[in-house]
């Protein structure tokens, strides 16, 4: 053995040593941890009180709490609250004393079904999309996303699903916002899912304007062949069923947009999944009751 090799041999730790320098490396870093909080404290990127070491996201646990889902009961297609009836009436299609659903008639018949997790016209579902959107904490998404994730989809969507698309934005706002929104979300859903994304099979043909002020006829006008695919793609599309993702979804007119001309290239069913979803124009808020 030479001098080089015996040195090198004394210089290796000893098991035991080893053990014990690794029990102690979890309390560095946790100390760490809290002297960058002390420093650096982090807030809730919605209403801004501070978060402390253990919370692990962006958004504290009182504005999740505080987000609203839309009440039950609720279209088993497409996720919209059912009104409730006083006695039989012919809409009573299902026969459960309340009316058929009054939102379906905007789908195409190619989408099985539709679902979100908060209304963004109360409670806090809107706060955190603004923050994810124009607020630009974007690792928000991932709480959002498996939020999304854990919304229950119909035994035969779940079954047939093969991978998530999110609906593309055109290159100047990418640009301009510094990524997608809807591809981050799309991206949390699908490591939950354990399911592909497929950014790629979808493009904005033109840029078009915002959707905020619009009527729902004026949003299917403004969107209109407003998404486009490559011929290329065709071949992994062909009978596939496809989930659409984006942030908000209100008459659905850009997810309809987008569906119109993924199916034309073959895809034979999509379904929808947003975080927020807010309430059309001429549609009550769901905590009005509706005259009879």
């Amino acid at each position: 053995m030479t001098a080089r090799d015996s040195s090198r041999r004394v210089a290796r730790p000893h098991p035991e040593s080893a053990g014990a320098h690794d029990a102690v490396r979890p309390r560095w870093r946790t100390l760490a941890r809290g002297l960058g909080d002390l420093l650096l404290p982090r807030a809730c990127a919605v209403c801004r009180a501070l978060l402390d070491a253990t919370h692990a996201g962006l958004v504290c646990g009182t504005c999740w709490a505080r987000c609203e889902a839309f009440p039950e009961p609720c279209c088993r297609r497409c996720g919209y609250p059912r009104r409730a009836m006083p006695g039989p009436r012919a809409d009573d299609e299902a026969g459960d004393g309340f009316a058929s659903c009054r939102w379906c008639h905007r789908l195409p018949t190619t989408v099985r079904a539709v679902r979100s997790v908060a209304r963004v016209d109360a409670g806090t579902g809107g706060a955190i999309v603004h923050a994810l959107k124009y607020g630009g904490w974007t690792a928000v998404a991932d709480e959002m996303g498996r939020r999304m994730a854990r919304l229950p989809f119909p035994d035969d969507v779940v079954a047939e699903r093969v991978a998530l698309v999110p609906v593309p934005l055109a290159p100047s706002r990418e640009r301009e916002r510094g990524f997608n929104q809807s591809l981050l979300l799309a991206e949390a859903v699908g490591r939950v899912w354990d399911l592909p994304v497929w950014p790629d099979v979808l493009r904005r043909t033109r840029s078009t304007g915002t959707q905020t002020r619009l009527t729902p006829s004026e949003r299917t006008r403004n969107v209109s062949g407003a998404f486009g695919t490559d011929p290329g793609v065709s071949a992994r599309l062909r009978r596939t069923h496809l989930v659409l993702v984006d942030d908000v979804l209100t008459t659905a007119a850009t997810l309809n947009a987008a569906a119109s001309a993924l199916t034309e290239r073959g895809v034979r069913l999509l379904s929808y999944l947003t975080f927020g979803r807010a309430p059309g124009a001429g549609d009550r808020p769901s905590h009005v009751s509706d005259p009879d």
